[in-house]
Order: structure tokens, then sequence, then C-alpha cells
């Protein structure tokens, strides 16, 4: 656990990162302030006004006219206009500031999600994510807003009614403000407490997103085992612990108000019987002591506005943490000093000394992989699972950055040319298609932004989903749900061929594009593919080894490396690996 020194510490150093995001809005942020003083000056005059009404009355009850009762009231009012003027500021101009400070950490944190690698999804479960860019920042909009405001008008409420009742009596003034440190010492130690409850607050709600998440999107798998009951046990259990933290924050906050309550009677109690003595010994006057208690009230409020704001600052420390917890995640693949973009006249790929692990448990997956892929040659990959097939194609857009060796396309280093023109020119068919949610024709837009609807549909013609799409009800407009649920898996698999094919791009990956088909939607998703690798530098991994019988050449990836190399043919000769993975394959010897 940190102890209170290094947690301050830290607390600071999030608070000048956050800083920078006031600086667009600093005048907003000023005004915002100077609103809250006028609010402030109109709450301390009103004792004031009351102390002098009353002092007249008891005084000199014949020079209270009704003219001056009048210039009293009017001047009340106006200020109470004023005040009413500024609060209307801050509830609105200065919340919309909070918004857009919180639409710029959004902006900024989605635009850095972007720019990490494969390995930080594979360590980071999305709801997190989600609940990061949503509740997390908007305490921190509400942080960003009542923070300097609160403090500010709190503050100087403190101040300013210590340097009035100074003015009036020094002794009582101090006796009634011995109270305000215990107040603050109280205040830190439950705060230090509190801040723990709410990370880890954050932290569940962050895993309670996560499994609903899951579960929702893997709903027809549940059904299908009949697993409603297990899928709710585990979300009660999620949601069981989620209340236990919350029961233990509110347990704590409990604590705070009963703490700051007690304190608030204790400066009631030092104010009547201090100030009953001190008014029997001629200290003070009656005027004088109504006066104290109008700011004994003021100064109470004041407290327990920033004991209520402890609750949100805490909240919105807890969601700056968060966010820099993911703009602190390293972006470990970027473009290079001095990069330039890839210029493909022909198509080769050349892998030398290729070598990969992975950072976080340091397996090795690839080791020494050398291999020369001629322009337009349509290379298949095969071998059992774990051998590195997925992981190999991968390292080539540099979705993971190589741990050893290098690739060059056309004689140029992937790690030295931009990322983007990289992946501009490599073109991807998953097994796993993913559709967005939107139109067929938004989906197959997606391989080129701003295509028109002609090359659209030419692109669709090539894949071979013209055809079904035009039978679609409301024909290419046809929404396709979300992740394309409402479409067959050929059908999905079609349109992400003719997302390929508007793309256009010389090398294309095919990652065992078939293997979740049936034989029907097999053949013709086939026919469409061997259209999209013609004249292209071509790789396909493949899990139905009957698809890959034409392929130029075949690589056997093993544990070993490319354990063996060469035609259909030529490795059925050889009766190695390859002839026992396909023989296994088609329950056949040939």
């Amino acid at each position: 656990m940190e102890q209170p020194a290094a947690q301050s510490a830290k607390r600071r150093g999030l608070v000048r990162r956050f800083l920078p995001y006031f600086k667009k809005y600093v005048w907003v942020l000023v005004f915002d302030l100077f609103c809250a003083a006028l609010t402030t000056v109109c709450e301390l005059t009103l004792p004031l006004l009351v102390r002098y009404v009353t002092d007249m009355g008891i005084n000199n009850l014949a020079s209270l006219t009704l003219s001056l009762v009048l210039k009293i009231g009017a001047l009340y009012l106006f200020l109470c206009l004023v005040d009413a003027g500024a609060t209307f500021f801050r509830a609105s101009i200065g919340h919309i500031m909070g918004a857009r400070m919180e639409t710029d950490m959004r902006t900024d944190l989605f635009a850095h999600l972007q720019k990490l690698s494969f390995h930080y999804f594979d360590n980071t479960k999305v709801g997190q994510i989600m609940s990061r860019i949503t509740s997390d920042l908007f305490d921190v909009t509400e942080f960003a807003h009542h923070c300097p405001e609160e403090i500010f008008m709190s503050v100087t409420k403190i101040v300013g009614a210590f340097i009035i009742l100074c003015g009036v009596n020094v002794p009582l003034t101090l006796i009634v403000f011995s109270v305000v440190p215990f107040m603050v010492l109280a205040a830190a130690w439950f705060n230090m407490k509190m801040r723990s409850q709410f990370r880890q607050q954050r932290a569940q709600i962050g895993e309670i997103n996560a499994q609903v998440e899951d579960s929702l999107l893997g709903v027809r798998v549940v059904k299908s085992f009949a697993n409603e009951g297990l899928e709710t046990e585990k979300f009660e259990a999620g949601n069981k612990k989620f209340f236990n933290i919350k029961r233990g924050r509110y347990y704590l906050m409990g604590g705070f108000e009963a703490t700051n309550r007690m304190f608030d009677g204790l400066m009631h109690f030092l104010v009547l019987l201090a100030g009953a003595i001190f008014m029997m010994r001629g200290g003070v006057q009656p005027a004088d002591l109504v006066a104290y208690m109008l700011y004994v009230g003021t100064l109470i409020t004041s407290i327990r506005q920033l004991v209520q704001f402890a609750e949100q600052f805490q909240q919105g420390m807890t969601g700056i943490e968060r966010f820099f917890q993911i703009m602190d995640a390293e972006v470990d693949i970027f473009d290079e000093p001095g990069s330039k973009p890839l210029q493909i006249k022909e198509g080769g790929v050349h892998f030398e000394h290729v070598g990969f692990s992975y950072a976080d448990d340091g397996r090795q997956v690839l080791s020494e992989i050398n291999l020369d892929v001629k322009p337009g040659q349509n290379v298949a990959l095969v071998g059992p699972s774990g051998s590195g097939k997925t992981t190999l194609c991968n390292l080539i857009p540099r979705f993971y950055n190589l741990t050893q060796g290098r690739i060059l396309i056309d004689g140029q280093d992937v790690k030295n040319v931009t990322l983007r023109s990289l992946r501009e020119q490599i073109g991807f068919v998953q097994q796993d298609v993913y559709l967005f949610s939107g139109t067929v024709l938004e989906n197959i837009q997606y391989g080129k932004p701003g295509a028109s609807r002609q090359e659209v549909e030419e692109a669709a013609k090539k894949a071979g989903a013209h055809g079904f799409i035009t039978e679609l009800v409301n024909g290419y407009d046809t929404y396709v749900g979300e992740r394309g649920v409402k479409l067959s898996g050929g059908q999905k698999q079609r349109i992400s061929i003719a997302r390929a094919f508007l793309k256009n791009p010389p090398i294309m990956i095919l990652d065992e594009a078939t293997s979740a088909l049936d034989n029907e939607s097999e053949k013709l998703v086939q026919a469409s593919l061997e259209q999209l690798s013609r004249g292209r530098t071509t790789f396909t991994i493949a899990h139905r080894l009957s698809t890959i019988q034409g392929a130029t050449v075949i690589l056997v990836l093993t544990e070993k490396g490319i354990e063996e190399k060469g035609t259909h043919q030529e490795l059925m000769e050889k009766r190695g690996v390859y002839y026992h993975l396909y023989s296994t394959y088609s329950g056949k010897k040939e």
C-alpha cells in the first residue's frame, strides 16, 4: 500500500498533467472564478447588513428610517440579482467548459488507443477500456468544473469570514476557528481512506462491463449450451463484489458526514458559550453576536461544501488516474524517424532471419525464418496450431514488431516505411469476419472510404456477392446488424472479400478464410478468393488443405520453423509432415 506522502506526490503529479487541458478554456475558467467571487461577496455581505440593522435597532432606533431600510433592501436585492446571474454562468457555461474538456480527453484517449498495437489489446479487456472512455471521463468533467470553483469559493468564504470576524473580536474568532484544523485533519484522513475505495469501485465496474459485453456478444453460445444460469451467477458474483465495495465506501462517507456534523455542533456551541461570556463582559455587542452566528453558518456551509466536494474530488482524481494509465500505455509500433512511404512496383516479400517472441512471457514463436516470396506468388502456410502461421503474416504489416531479423517488400525494410503506406497496400481476409454495424454498402466501402456506389458494386461482382446482395430487402442499403448478425457466414465472408477487392492491394493475406464455412459456401468463397489472389502476392493460411493444392509454394511451419517447402505434389512425394497432415485431413493416402 502506498504511503500518504507517496500518494500526495502522485496526486500532485496527476494534477500537473491534467492542467494543460484547461489551457484552451483559461478565460472561461477565469470568468467562472470571477462569478464565483461575486457569489461569495454577496453571501458575505448579508451578515454585515444584518449586523448594521441590528446594531441601529438596539443602539439608535430613531436613525433607522424607512428610507434607509429601503436603501439597504435595494442593495440586498441588487446583490441577489448579481448572485443569480453569476450562478447561471457557473451552472451553465462552467459545466459546458467541463464537457468540452471531457470531449478533448476522450478524443485524445481514442486517438491513443488507435496507435496501440495488438499486444495491448491482447492483454486488456474491452469493457475496462469502455468504462474509462465513458463513466471515468464524466467524473473528470465534474471535477474539472467544480474543483477550482468549489475550492476558490470555500476558501474565500472561510478567509473572508475570518478577516471580518477578526475585525469584531480577535479572541472570540480564534476560539471559533480553533475547530477548523481538526476538521481539516479529519477530512484528510477520510479522503485517504476513500480514494482506495473509489479506485476499487472503478476497477470493478470495468470488470462488470467486460463480463456483460462478453456474455451478450456470446449470447448464441450461452443459449445453445443452456448456460443462462451460469452467466447470471457470474454476473451476480461481480455485482455483489461491486456492492460490497460501495458499501464500504458509504460507511466511510457516513463517518465523514457524522464527524463533520459533530464539528458543526461544536462550532455553534463555542459561539453560543464564548460569545455569551464575551457579551456579558462587554467584549462584543448583541449585533456582533448575531453576525457571528450568521458567519459561522456561512463557515459551516463552506466546509460542508468542501466535504461534499471531497467525494467528487476522489472520483475525479480516480478518473484522471485511470485516464493516464491508458495514455501512458507505450506505443511500441510507430513510424521510425526518417520513414518514407512504401513504394511497391512488383510486390516481392523477403524474410531475413526473422524471429518473434511475446514480450510478456518471452515465449519464442518464430525463429530464423528465411524466405523469398516472388512477386505474384501464392504462398500457402500450413502446420499445427500454434506453429506461428498467423503470427508470421501479422509481422508483414507490423501488427507486431520483430524480435530479430527483418522483412523487406521490394527491398524496403517494413520498419523504415510509414505504417499507413505499408498497411494501405496489404489486404486481409480473415476467418472471423468483422462487419461494422451499418449497411452492406458502408461495410464494403470500408476498404476504400469515399468509393462510389458503382465501384462498390463492381467489387461485389468480383467477389461473387452482388447476386445475394441485390436479393436482400434493401439491397446494398440493407442493415447488417451488429457484427453482421443478419447475414450467413458465407455472405459475410464474400462481403469481406468485396472489401478487399475494393481496396485493391498488391499484397493479400488470407487467414483461414474458408475454414468456418459449409461446403457450398466454401466453394463460392474459394472461387472469389482465387480471383482475388490473381496477379497479387498472396499469403494463404490454410486449415482445409484441399484449398491450397494450386498454391505456388506451400510452407509447412512447425515449432522447428519452416520444416518443409514445395508444391503440393513435391511435398506429397516427400512423405513428410505435409504428407501426414494431408492424409489425416483427406482420409486417404496418395
